[in-house]
């Protein structure tokens, strides 16, 4: 049974499962109101679906069209946007707002502030440290160009990016990756640092995922 505090508001039709918690000020599937000019997808949204045990906690709004897995936390004031997937196990921390149409894999943690902008993938195990930035748009919103090659980054499992990192529009981040600022595909189990980032060494073979 879920727990859903008299301040919040859980939209109808939201699937909550087994032991959710829904605190202060928080919203469950809010439908998105889109500017007449915004080039996302306008097509009717299914019910947010929230899995066992996952606490969306003060202020936090997940919007409709969303599943987010069990035992998630979405932090205080974090934002989930429309089409969103979350594995299990997942921490979206306070403030963080993750966009529309992004997959994010079971384990992963984003750290507070941290911004994943629409059509961004990360998979299982993933690190994102606070207030990382990603984008999505080379052309920032100037050529109908742009439309076709909208894309994210690509974060592989395992991969850490460093705090006040800066990710470029459709970069890979390798498996196991350690990554400050990107501007270009980023090597398995390599550490890059630096602005603009550079190779630095291999991933010690004592901080890889078993």
């Amino acid at each position: 049974m879920a727990e859903i505090h008299p301040s919040a508001i859980v939209y109808p039709g939201t699937v909550l499962g087994d032991g959710v918690k829904v605190l202060e000020n928080a919203v469950v599937g809010k439908q998105p109101s889109l500017s007449p000019r915004s080039t996302a997808k306008r097509e009717p949204l299914p019910p947010s679906v929230i899995g066992d045990g996952t606490i969306v906690s003060s202020g936090a709004i997940v919007f409709a069209g969303s599943r987010i897995g069990a035992r998630v936390i979405v932090g205080d004031q974090a934002c989930v946007r429309e089409r969103v997937e979350i594995g299990d196990d997942v921490v979206v921390g306070r403030g963080v707002l993750v966009e529309n149409d992004t997959t994010i894999g079971a384990l992963t943690k984003i750290q507070a502030e941290a911004y994943i902008t629409a059509y961004s993938t990360l998979e299982e195990s993933v690190f994102i440290a606070p207030c990382v930035v990603t984008t999505n748009d080379n052309f920032m919103g100037r050529t109908e160009r742009r439309h076709e090659l909208v894309k994210g980054p690509t974060i592989r499992r395992g991969a850490r990016v460093g705090g006040g990192a800066i990710l470029c529009p459709g970069v890979e981040i390798g498996e196991e990756a350690f990554i400050a600022v990107v501007t270009k595909n980023v090597e398995p189990r390599m550490v890059v640092v630096g602005n603009p980032a550079r190779v630095l060494r291999s991933v010690s073979a004592d901080e890889l995922l078993q």
